[in-house]
């Protein structure tokens, strides 16, 4: 088998040249489409550490915008990811920053369009494997590698329980939880990794729980 370029599929799941700098990118692009739910008119990317030393070479740009276009880690068009956001009228902004990240790739996204913005901060570990460190400066930890739901909410007694309690009534298993919040008592958000997508149903049900402002999720 014959492969065109570095950008050619080396695994499964996986575009190279860096699984990094490559996959690991694309997934964190990924996820700020799915949580943003439509294609942004444009998008500001602060890239951190090795990515911002390497992100051309390594082809971090056009991994991460690809993600935010939707495509999957080892779809072809990531090659020409620059181009085909050009032609759609998204207009792309990369900055090399210096501050010193806790992750040597670290980057920023900030989205958006007429009705709203979202910004994430993302790491890639290795192996294609990302953590999603920060959602609108809410301190979180986000694998992207399972289903998961952020759930928005005033930080009221018994609304965690209540989440809780609807997931386990459809025996849905919670893998992984964590809450973040600002302050005492002011907005926060739940940050639930579970085993199995749930229905559209489960999570309107869940938005209608009182103190619950707004639930997103994350299809594997």
């Amino acid at each position: 088998m014959k492969y065109k370029s570095v950008f050619d599929i080396i695994g499964p799941i996986m575009i190279g040249p860096s699984s990094s700098h490559t996959a690991g990118a694309a997934r964190i692009g990924r996820v700020a489409r799915s949580l943003f739910a439509r294609q942004p008119k444009w998008a500001e990317i602060r890239l951190y550490g090795s990515f911002a030393k390497t992100y051309r070479g390594h082809g971090t740009d056009v991994a991460i915008v690809g993600g935010i276009l939707d495509f999957d880690t080892f779809d072809e068009r990531i090659i020409d990811s620059l181009t085909i956001a050009k032609t759609a009228g998204m207009e792309i902004n990369f900055h090399e920053e210096d501050a010193i990240p806790n992750h040597p790739n670290t980057a920023k996204v900030r989205i958006g369009d007429e009705n709203g913005e979202l910004e994430l901060v993302g790491i890639s570990i290795g192996g294609g494997k990302i953590e999603i460190i920060e959602l609108n400066g809410f301190q979180l930890k986000l694998s992207g590698n399972h289903p998961a739901i952020l759930v928005s909410h005033n930080d009221k007694f018994g609304t965690i329980a209540s989440v809780s309690n609807t997931l386990a009534k459809y025996e849905i298993n919670i893998g992984h939880m964590e809450v973040s919040r600002k302050d005492v008592g002011q907005q926060a958000l739940m940050t639930i990794e579970v085993d199995q997508n749930i229905d559209d149903a489960i999570l309107n049900e869940i938005e209608k729980l009182p103190n619950v402002i707004k639930v997103t999720k994350i299809v594997d």
